[in-house]
């Protein structure tokens, strides 16, 4: 299939090409010291609302031999949580209490009006748990297979989600955060990535250098990073430009956001999707939940919702998965009409227009539980039209068209643009203690003498402490005040353990307990080096 659909793309029968691209990613939350951890489930739920579904569907567009083309970023700390024994046996287990709690439902409610949304969660839990455990609780698996198909083109992204408009404050933690992502990618994939991700799609002039050390040669920008980009490109975010140093830089396509992402105008609004915030976990008496974890006081979602959109009510209709089905349908051809209308819009002589089209991968199926159903319909949609084909960044720099050679500008696809999310009167006071955390590591670094293996083992460890508290998650996490003490909390808690462990560095013997026990709590990027900065910061 691969084969002949490149070389249809390569022929360019189409008018125009869409680039669908998935941004997954989650923090790193792995806490072996509890039982049960709240933050954790963001996990556990995500995967079965999002990435189960997802790939499931895209296994069965293979199986029905459908030309399919989509770009799946994946972040080190995802991948990581993913392969991590601990992880995936909570994950197990997670799935196991959602079943059992589905099977209650389908008693209690045996003569309730929600008996057969009941009966449809069981079968959906029984689904994820018989998947999951087929794939041997390693969903880099199906990635990887999906990837090798031919369905998926993999990217990767820093290596803790790092915000790097910031970072570039401290280059080396840039550079540092760009590399351990791409190691770690290839570590965990065996595969080489054909992309770059940048965090918040946070570009800044400059960042392009980094990117080409690593051999990532495409990235995506938001639409004004483009469209400010000097000299402006006359094709606007609907052709690639090359940096001067010859990375290939894609625009996100306005209208294609909005139209998915919009609160107000975007699909999911629609009132016969499910409702995100209707749950049985935050409803029903607790000894009704037969078993599943509630944390102390704090009710938790369960995965079982009854309630549909509606509208700008709290009088919610029961949900109907049929009628959700076939609005998601309809929605995904109007998105489809929508991009082919772009394409005939911005058509020149020979310039076959791009329409890139990235989102949060949780998108579909976690926050909008038809978006996998909505993505299975464009891909087959798409796969017999003559106007507009499926593409990623891949096969268009393999047609080797000319691009224009222009400087894009910095810019974010946070809310205002640039950089006011991450940078906040909530969050901003984390900053100075990260320029300070890795200015002492720099200067540990940079000593006229290699340290033993022991001492080595404090450096490496505080680079890893330093990454983990540098993930744009908790800065984000503030500003939107979601889950704001936890967030508060490891960034302190990083930036503590930093301190320590180069204190301990400066000293002939230390608590070795106490760094073993770090090295468990945190065992990401085991393959971890400490760089050398002894060439003026160059890693």
């Amino acid at each position: 299939m691969l084969i002949g659909y490149r070389a249809r793309l390569g022929r360019s029968m189409t008018n125009g090409s869409l680039l669908l691209l998935l941004h997954a990613h989650l923090p790193y939350i792995r806490h072996p010291e509890h039982i049960d951890f709240l933050e954790e489930r963001w996990l556990f739920e995500a995967t079965a609302e999002c990435y189960l579904p997802l790939f499931r569907m895209l296994e069965g567009i293979a199986a029905d031999d459908v030309p399919c083309r989509l770009v799946f970023s994946c972040s080190p700390t995802l991948l990581s949580m993913w392969g991590d024994p601990l992880l995936q046996d909570r994950m197990h287990r997670y799935f196991q209490l959602q079943l059992h709690l589905a099977e209650c439902e389908c008693e209690r409610t045996r003569s309730e009006p929600e008996h057969d949304l009941a009966v449809f969660y069981l079968e959906r839990f029984r689904r994820n748990l018989a998947d999951y455990q087929r794939w041997q609780r390693d969903l880099i698996r199906p990635l990887v297979q999906l990837h090798d198909e031919g369905i998926l083109e993999l990217w990767t992204t820093a290596a803790t989600h790092g915000f790097l408009p910031i970072l570039r404050h401290d280059a080396w933690t840039a550079k540092l955060q760009i590399q351990v992502g791409v190691d770690t990618f290839r570590r965990l994939t065996g595969r080489s990535p054909a992309g770059f991700w940048l965090p918040e799609c946070g570009f800044y002039p400059g960042v392009e250098s980094l990117l080409k050390e690593m051999d990532c040669g495409v990235t995506v920008v938001e639409s004004h990073g483009i469209l400010h980009a000097r000299p402006r490109p006359l094709s606007g975010v609907h052709r690639p430009v090359r940096c001067p140093n010859g990375v290939a830089v894609f625009g996100r396509d306005p209208d294609a956001s909005s139209q998915v992402w919009s609160s107000q105008t975007g699909y999911p609004g629609d009132p016969w999707y499910r409702e995100y915030y209707r749950d049985i976990g935050h409803t029903l008496p607790v000894e009704d939940l037969c078993g599943f974890p509630v944390d102390g006081d704090i009710r938790t979602p369960t995965g079982i919702k009854y309630c549909r959109v509606t509208g700008e009510t709290e009088d919610k209709a029961l949900y109907d998965p049929e009628r959700a089905r076939l609005k998601a349908a309809e929605h995904a051809r109007h998105f489809i009409d929508s991009r082919a209308a772009t394409v005939r819009e911005v058509d020149g002589e020979n310039l076959h227009p791009v329409i890139m089209a990235p989102y949060d991968a949780e998108l579909f199926g976690h926050w909008w539980y038809e978006g996998p159903v909505f993505l299975d319909q464009v891909i087959r949609g798409l796969a017999n039209r003559t106007d507009l084909e499926l593409a990623t960044p891949g096969d268009i720099l393999e047609r080797n068209g000319i691009m224009p050679v222009a400087q894009p500008s910095a810019s974010t696809w946070g809310d205002k643009g640039y950089h006011d999310v991450w940078l906040d009167d909530a969050n901003d006071w984390i900053y100075p203690h990260l320029f300070s955390a890795a200015a002492r590591i720099r200067k540990a670094l940079t000593l006229p003498y290699r340290p033993d293996p022991l001492h080595e083992r404090l450096l490496v460890q505080a680079l890893r402490e330093l990454m983990l508290a540098q993930s744009s998650d908790w800065p984000f996490i503030m500003k939107t005040g979601t889950a704001v003490d936890y967030a508060r909390k490891r960034v302190q808690d990083h930036l503590t353990r930093i301190n320590w462990l180069l204190d301990a560095f400066a000293q002939p013997t230390f608590n070795r307990e106490y760094l073993n026990a770090l090295e468990t709590l945190t065992p990401i990027f085991p393959d971890l080096e400490l760089p050398d900065l002894s060439a003026g910061g160059n890693i």
